[in-house]
């Protein structure tokens, strides 16, 4: 059963704080039930949400979409949704300033910007935990310390990458003691055991992929296994499991930027899954619903979002060989059309790689593509020169916008969290 467990807060701050941080006290930690083998009842509306989400998304991956080369959208909304997760977490980044980061990191350069280098983290550690899953890997406890160690390689935590937390941790309240935090996982010697027990979930394709998905996050942010960088490791999870599933095998819906907009249901949802008692209670079945019709909405909103993108992405791209004129098939301005939505800002040298042409030619068909104003150059890291595809870069900044207003139209319903501003059309 579900329950808590009350534990003594014993201080060893003795001055130079205020005295709430100061305080010992007697608090409670949240011990969830185990997943594996339990049998979950979900509400006949809420099993239809489920559906017609993952029907959606079925049909975002199955559709040909607006650019041959599919990973190219892929790339571009992976990043997306790895900004948003971050901002859940309160690192802020525009979208430009992300893409301009990367382009100094991949030239070998330290972006000198350490809050798009976190997020950096982020991007490559979604990227590979769903690469992973692409591949039919199994998830294991290792795999989850992959994901974390990945996610915080770059950063002042290093230290505890890819360690499972030995310590008590909290959310909420004061930093310096668990006293009136909002919520307080397990304490840590339960810790192995509820991540072995997520872990068989997650290898468990006994419910929906999207049910599955739902589930397993809400139970790996009740667990909060990690010192830091719990929400980060959590959303990529729900990517992993849509991914292993193949429900989403060539694109990732942003559900990350839908959840920091209904930033309050996400957390009501979550709380609402931290029962106690038995899992056949009301409660616990109540609870349930309420996340998984949450779940279910956004991930449905996301979708929708990234149709009307494509739909951008597709006029522009038809814009781009209007300027150009003719365009040989196979050739190296054909291929960067095709991936400039993924890599919207490139060096010649990562744009030769991504299209598969020597040094020349690429250069030769970025300072065509620059004659035609579909790329500018533009600097990076310290003397660097790159090209950005401006409007690809807008469009993405239009999206992020888009997802963060409550009805999906900013000049209706002003965005509810920090975006990147409109542009002057």
């Amino acid at each position: 059963m579900a329950r808590v467990v009350r534990r003594t807060w014993r201080s060893d701050v003795t001055s130079g704080l205020p005295r709430r941080d100061r305080r010992s006290c007697q608090y409670e930690a949240y011990v969830p039930d185990p997943l594996a083998a339990r049998r979950m009842a979900i509400d006949a509306p809420v099993a239809a949400d489920l559906a017609e989400a993952e029907a959606a998304i079925v049909e975002l991956n199955a559709r040909h979409g607006v650019l041959a080369d599919t990973e190219a959208l892929a790339r571009l909304l992976l990043r997306a949704e790895a900004v948003a997760s971050s901002k859940i977490e309160g690192l802020e980044v525009g979208p430009r300033r992300l893409l301009r980061a990367e382009a100094a990191s991949q030239l070998g350069e330290d972006p000198r910007d350490v809050t798009a280098a976190e997020v950096l983290g982020n991007v490559e550690s979604m990227a590979w935990a769903t690469g992973e899953a692409a591949n039919g890997r199994p998830i294991t406890r290792d795999f989850l310390l992959e994901a974390h160690r990945r996610l915080l390689a770059h950063t002042d935590h290093r230290g505890i990458a890819g360690h499972v937390r030995t310590e008590q941790n909290w959310i909420g309240g004061s930093s310096y003691n668990p006293c009136a935090a909002a919520f307080v996982p397990p304490p840590p010697e339960f810790v192995g055991d509820l991540v072995a027990d997520l872990v068989a979930f997650l290898n468990d394709d006994m419910l929906s992929p999207l049910t599955q998905a739902a589930i397993a996050h809400a139970q790996f942010e009740t667990i909060h296994p990690f010192v830091d960088g719990n929400g980060r490791v959590g959303r990529a999870l729900i990517h992993v499991v849509l991914q292993r599933r193949q429900l989403a095998p060539r694109v990732v819906p942003p559900i990350s930027l839908v959840l920091a907009t209904r930033s309050d249901d996400y957390i009501g949802g979550l709380t609402a899954t931290r029962y106690r008692g038995a899992p056949t209670s009301r409660a616990a079945r109540s609870g349930l619903d309420d996340w998984l019709g949450t779940f279910a909405t956004s991930c449905t909103r996301a979708v929708d979002d990234v149709a009307l993108f494509e739909d951008r992405i597709r006029e522009l791209t038809g814009a781009w060989y209007e300027r150009l004129g003719r365009v040989r098939a196979g050739s190296a301005a054909q291929r960067l059309i095709t991936v400039l939505p993924g890599a919207p800002i490139l060096t010649v040298a990562t744009a030769a790689a991504l299209v598969g042409r020597s040094y020349q030619q690429a250069n030769q068909a970025m300072q065509r593509l620059e004659g035609a104003g579909v790329v500018r150059q533009i600097t990076v890291g310290r003397r660097n020169r790159a090209f950005e595809a401006s409007e690809v870069v807008d469009a993405f900044s239009d999206l992020e916008r888009q997802l963060a207003s409550p009805t999906g139209a900013t000049r209706q319903a002003r965005p509810v969290r920090p975006v990147p501003r409109r542009r002057r059309d």
